[in-house]
C-alpha cells in the first residue's frame, strides 16, 4: 500500500493529496514556465484518479496554450499544477510536497529554451523539447 502524499500551497488554502505513486521530477525550461516562476518548473506527475484537491474555490487557472491550463492559488499566488486537456495524468509542482515525499530528479525538458543565466549540470537526461 502506498502512503498518501500531501502537498500544500504557501498559505495552505489549497491541499493536494495523492493516493498513489508520484512520478520522477521533470524540470521544464520552456519560456512559459520560466516566465511564470522566474526559473523553471519542477513537477512530479500522478494519475488524476489518485489525486484529491481541496480548496478548489481558491484556485485560479490560466490557459497559456490552447491545450493545457496552469493553476495557481488565488490567495498566495503559488503555482499548483499543469494539466493537459484530456490526459489521465496531472503535473503537480514538486515544491508543494514535503521532503518526506521521496521525490527524485528524473529529466529536463525544453532545454533548447533554457535561460542563458544558468547551467544544467546534474547529470540527468536532457531533451531539447518534450521527453515523449
Amino acid at each position: 500500500m502506498t502512503e498518501d502524499k500531501i502537498g500544500r500551497c504557501l498559505c495552505g488554502a489549497v491541499t493536494i493529496t495523492v493516493r498513489g505513486k508520484l512520478g520522477p521530477v521533470s524540470y521544464c525550461h520552456c519560456t512559459q514556465c520560466r516566465r511564470q516562476t522566474g526559473l523553471y518548473y519542477a513537477t512530479t506527475d500522478a494519475a488524476l484518479s489518485e489525486v484529491e484537491i481541496t480548496g478548489r474555490d481558491r484556485i485560479g487557472a490560466y490557459r497559456a496554450s490552447p491545450d493545457a491550463e496552469r493553476a495557481f492559488c488565488r490567495d498566495c499566488g503559488s503555482p499548483l499544477y499543469w494539466k493537459a486537456d484530456g490526459e489521465p495524468r496531472i503535473s503537480l509542482m514538486a515544491g508543494l510536497f514535503p521532503n518526506s515525499a521521496g521525490l527524485k530528479g528524473g529529466y529536463h525538458i525544453y532545454c533548447a529554451d533554457k535561460g542563458d543565466f544558468y547551467e544544467i549540470n546534474d547529470g540527468l537526461p536532457q531533451y531539447s523539447a518534450s521527453s515523449s
